[in-house]
């Protein structure tokens, strides 16, 4: 079996004596790329079609300088009800030590109900590299050019 990289990352549970039910962020699979988030909602969060909503996880963590994680939207949820992360992907930088918590828009045509303890995005953890812009008087050219926005064909 392939043994992905791996990365010690510290979690801190907020409210560990109300939430000691809700899973940490965890992979659903051995190859898996992205962690699975739980809702630590107390009551269901109802979303409205076109509703967004803040839905927290009720934890915080540490990342090592040089990466960050990014927040996505889990397929099932996306597909079969239109759940979505409004800011696809959010990102958690490795100085920020507040909850994680997941903006979810309701894209689809009826209202979705966001449970305790249910799935609702992943967590991809990067590194993450600092660019060092260079002001120059003209960018070399290539065949692409500047065709943007359908330009490289279906």
């Amino acid at each position: 079996m392939t043994i992905l990289n791996s990365l010690r990352i510290k979690f801190l549970r907020l409210h560990p004596d109300k939430d000691k039910d809700i899973p940490l962020p965890r992979y659903m699979s051995p190859l898996a790329a992205g962690m699975d988030i739980c809702a630590s909602n107390e009551a269901d969060i109802e979303l409205a079609p076109g509703d967004i909503q803040l839905i927290p996880t009720g934890f915080a963590m540490a990342l090592p300088p040089g990466y960050e994680a990014q927040i996505r939207p889990r397929s099932g949820l996306a597909v079969k009800h239109g759940i979505s992360v409004i800011n696809s992907p959010g990102t958690i930088d490795a100085d920020y030590r507040g909850e994680v918590k997941v903006g979810l828009i309701n894209l689809g045509k009826k209202p979705y109900a966001i449970k305790r303890k249910e799935r609702i995005a992943q967590m991809v953890v990067q590194q993450a590299v600092h660019a060092r812009l260079e002001v120059v008087d003209a960018l070399e050219t290539t065949p692409r050019s500047d065709g943007g926005f359908g330009s490289t064909g279906k």
